[in-house]
């Protein structure tokens, strides 16, 4: 010990000077954003309400034909509802079925792999019991000249400016307000521009300019899109985009394929035209959504069955008819939702019946298309103008 005091004395005694090192209070805020790296990601949102987002990178591009891989490994109960581009630096505007608006940034989701589920995203934001989330839309900048446009289940629909949105706050806010017992549906992106589609239970529709509705503020009700008939309720938004199909399903397993062009444009707050027929024999709409050939859809039944098949195999018809058999539902089933899957399955087998875990399923997990019915499939004379 002692000669190691001896060493240390000589130290100091040939490099001892006044210390240079100044501590001060450090007065300039981190944000955390600005230690994000910025990269593009893939954010997906399954049925069951899992998120996540893992890098762009790791999906690879493939030839034309290829498999594709799966976005999750999730179970076979759920699928993948939406999935979407973004930005790390992103803001995902998180819209509710009770009217409410919160924001999240992108590097705020859970990362994970592909083989993981991610996080309930009702962990991740302060929704009430029963509330869930009804669409997500990726916003960079919130631009001048671009809009929010909403839709309820009584008919009702609103556009607000993006800018509207720009102040994200924790607790969320009012993104429309909703009368007692209705919900909000369907949300958007629009550029004013757009034409709007709202898609009746009892197999109505209506097709109108955006331009009809003018901008409104965040706490205004909005106005009357479709004029609905008894217990009749809006179950689809669809801003039409390019060409294509809208592809309608009714509640007991039967759909049909009909070009966006047959669908007229008329005017707001009437009753419309019909877009399917609806009888006993078919049930009320349960969904539609705008599809092209290459797309596949997947429909959910009460009994928890999910049935997953390719539109190309969807009969084409007009607006006037029952449409084709689908899924065949027991006598107490009944299809209860239709969704476009985002992303196809990493193995095209489960189309020919096998579940989403790659084991054999059952004939009720098979979609079964029979050909159409000739008194379903003829066009009947079109008479259902405008009311």
């Amino acid at each position: 010990m002692e000669v190691i005091r001896e060493e240390l004395v000589a130290i100091k005694e040939l490099y001892n000077d006044a210390r240079r090192t100044e501590i001060t209070a450090n007065t300039s805020d981190i944000n955390i954003e600005d230690l994000i790296n910025q990269e593009d990601v893939v954010v997906t949102l399954s049925h069951q309400g899992y998120v996540k987002y893992q890098p762009l990178s790791d999906y690879e591009a493939q030839r034309r034909g290829g498999k594709g891989k799966s976005a999750a490994r999730i179970k076979e109960e759920d699928f993948i509802d939406r999935l979407l581009v973004a930005n790390t630096h992103d803001t995902i505007l998180c819209f509710s079925s009770r009217g409410r608006l919160y924001w999240m940034k992108v590097y705020q989701l859970p990362e994970a792999s592909r083989g993981a589920r991610g996080r309930p995203i009702v962990n991740l934001l302060p929704l009430e019991p029963n509330e869930r989330i009804t669409a997500i839309l990726p916003v960079r900048e919130y631009e001048e000249g671009r809009h929010i446009f909403m839709a309820t289940a009584s008919g009702t629909v609103k556009k607000t400016a993006l800018t509207e949105f720009s102040r994200p706050r924790s607790a969320g806010i009012i993104a429309v307000n909703l009368n007692e017992g209705d919900e909000l549906i369907g949300v958007d992106l629009t550029d004013g521009t757009n034409e709007v589609m709202l898609f009746s239970a009892l197999g109505k529709v209506v097709r109108f300019p955006e331009s009809q509705v003018r901008s409104m503020g965040r706490t205004a009700t909005g106005v009357r899109g479709i004029n609905l008939n008894g217990d009749d309720r809006v179950i689809s938004l669809i801003i039409p985009r390019g060409d294509g199909e809208i592809l309608t399903v009714t509640e007991n397993g039967y759909g049909k394929r009909t070009a966006v062009e047959e669908y007229p444009t008329k005017s707001r707050a009437t009753q419309g035209v019909i877009s399917i027929k609806v009888s006993e024999r078919n049930g009320k709409v349960v969904g539609a959504v705008q599809v092209a050939p290459t797309d596949q859809i997947m429909m959910i039944t009460d009994a928890g069955t999910l049935v997953r098949t390719r539109v190309s195999e969807v009969s084409v018809v007009g607006r006037n008819t029952q449409g084709v058999t689908l899924i065949r539902t027991t006598e107490d089933e009944h299809v209860v939702g239709l969704q476009r899957v985002a992303e196809p399955e990493e193995d095209d087998n489960i189309l020919e019946g096998e579940s989403l875990e790659g084991e054999e399923g059952s004939e009720e997990d098979t979609a079964l298309n029979a050909p159409e019915d000739e008194d379903a499939a003829d066009e009947a004379e079109d008479d259902d103008n405008n009311v």
